[in-house]
């Protein structure tokens, strides 16, 4: 049996916390930031935990992980 590939697209974008909850960077932290202010900002650093129902099709994507 082959081995199972991973999607790249979604390695790039996902990572597996110890607890086994997928987390994902926040949306809005590219570009136009002077008009943000610095606690938004400050706030969209951390990640957070993919909706749960995507988490298992994301799981799918990242068999190794």
């Amino acid at each position: 049996m082959p081995k199972m590939k991973t999607k790249r697209s979604a390695a790039k974008r996902f990572k597996i916390s110890a607890g086994g909850k997928v987390m994902r960077r926040k949306a809005y932290k590219r570009h136009i930031l002077t008009k943000k202010t610095t606690k938004r900002k400050r706030n969209l650093r951390h990640n957070a935990e993919a909706a749960s129902g995507d988490s298992a099709k994301v799981k799918a994507m990242l068999p190794y992980l």
